[in-house]
């Protein structure tokens, strides 16, 4: 059996900026008006060529909300991190992470750029800020010489991502760790189901199905929303509600099951057609279900929905569908490659936590040993442009093809100007 082999991985990657002009030029452009040029300090030299193996990394976290100072927890049982500050857009959220960790008050920065602040204080930045501002952060800690461990998704439009992939390979030419945290794609389960499928397990794949399927989320945010709504610090602090901080649930959410996808084809979509909407009241301005058609390379069809609404049914699964054999995996439920010889990878119940232990693991060892070719930064713009793509056409309700997307690179604004420096 012949292993199965796109004929195109990744139609028409994000190019690399045709301009040779400073990095600040890009993050002026990514930041708008608020930016301004800052002098950055270079990380120590042992750090950049690859640290010992009992060497400790100073660690700063930027943005302190639920899952930032949740996964400081992990970086601290690693055992190979020193976590030495954060910095969120508001005071009180970088009071609370820094006394949870017992990060000393002046190593707690607040506002929209006290982050560059504390780049001069760290080795390596965690970034669990809102979407939107993970290129400019990506941008500014790279040109600061720092590693980055990046929550997904990677960035909400299409420049976003153009940046995000410009950053990785910046890293890798400064020698520097650039990790997205995908947890499915750290878990050995679902590393074993698809790399069983890239063998030829399920011979020529023909079509699937991904699917989020979750209950009602972010009830709270949108409730404080509702005080202040169209003010933009409140937009931040209620970030997962809002289209753009977030890049809706189809881009912030649903990309865990479109990355899985994109990840077993090895492929990204030619142009997908859909549609959604909004079915609870919520008074942020994203949709919470969609229903998208792609059409892959070699003639795969992948049905996507999503929902983000009503109680009683949650799974992240997706499943495709071969010649010889079906691939099916579910975010925290079972892991199984149907075909003749099967491979039943298990329940995956720990995957959130599991996942994202062994990425924190791996970026460690890739700044000890110095291995800066950061493989996660290439897949990861690329699902994110699928999520991009899907949303696209739903919005629109008629067919987008990747072409048409790419060329509209649509850039999605917010107004930093009204925003605390």
């Amino acid at each position: 059996m012949q292993p199965f082999k796109p004929e195109n991985p990744m139609p028409h990657p994000p190019p690399a900026p045709a301009t040779s002009q400073p990095a600040l030029n890009r993050r002026r452009f990514l930041a708008g008006a608020g930016a301004t040029a800052l002098g950055f300090s270079v990380v120590s030299p042992e750090l950049v060529r690859g640290a010992g193996a009992n060497s400790k990394i100073d660690l700063g976290l930027i943005g302190c909300g639920g899952r930032g100072t949740w996964i400081l927890d992990l970086f601290k049982k690693h055992g190979g991190y020193n976590v030495v500050a954060c910095a969120d857009y508001f005071q009180d959220k970088a009071d609370q992470a820094g006394a949870k960790h017992g990060i000393p008050e002046a190593m707690r920065f607040a506002g929209l750029y006290g982050y560059r602040r504390m780049l001069e204080k760290v080795d390596a930045v965690a970034i669990e800020s809102p979407p939107f501002f993970h290129p400019m952060q990506g941008a500014d800690a790279v040109a600061a010489g720092r590693h980055v461990y990046l929550a997904k998704p990677a960035a909400v439009d299409v420049p976003g991502c153009q940046s995000i992939a410009e950053s990785g390979r910046r890293a890798t030419a400064r020698k520097l760790a650039f990790l997205v945290d995908f947890q499915t794609r750290a878990q050995p389960a679902y590393m074993e189901a698809v790399k069983r499928v890239h063998a030829g397990a399920i011979g020529k794949p023909i079509s699937g199905e991904s699917t989020y399927q979750c209950s009602l989320y972010f009830q709270g945010m949108d409730d404080q929303y509702r005080k202040n709504a169209g003010n933009p610090e409140a937009r931040v602090r209620a970030w997962a509600v809002d289209r753009v901080l977030s890049g809706d649930v189809i881009t912030e959410q649903n990309i865990h099951s479109l990355d899985v996808c994109t990840w077993i084809l090895d492929a990204a979509p030619l142009r997908a057609f859909g549609t959604g909407g909004r079915a609870r009241p919520f008074a942020g301005d994203c949709w919470d279900h969609f229903a998208v058609i792609f059409w892959f390379p070699n003639d795969v069809l992948i049905s996507f929905s999503s929902k983000q609404v009503g109680r009683y049914w949650d799974d992240i699964q997706c499943r495709i569908y071969g010649t010889e054999g079906t691939i099916d995996t579910h975010y925290g439920g079972a892991v199984v490659v149907h075909c003749d010889d099967k491979y039943n990878g298990g329940q995956t119940n720990r995957i959130y936590a599991e996942g994202a232990e062994n990425n924190i693991k791996t970026f460690y060892d890739s700044i000890a040993r110095g291995d800066f070719r950061n493989p996660t930064v290439a897949p990861s713009v690329r699902s994110n442009l699928t999520t991009i793509l899907g949303r696209t056409a739903a919005y629109a309700r008629r067919e987008v093809t990747w072409d048409d997307m790419m060329r509209q690179a649509e850039k999605w604004e917010f107004p930093l100007g009204a925003l605390k420096a």
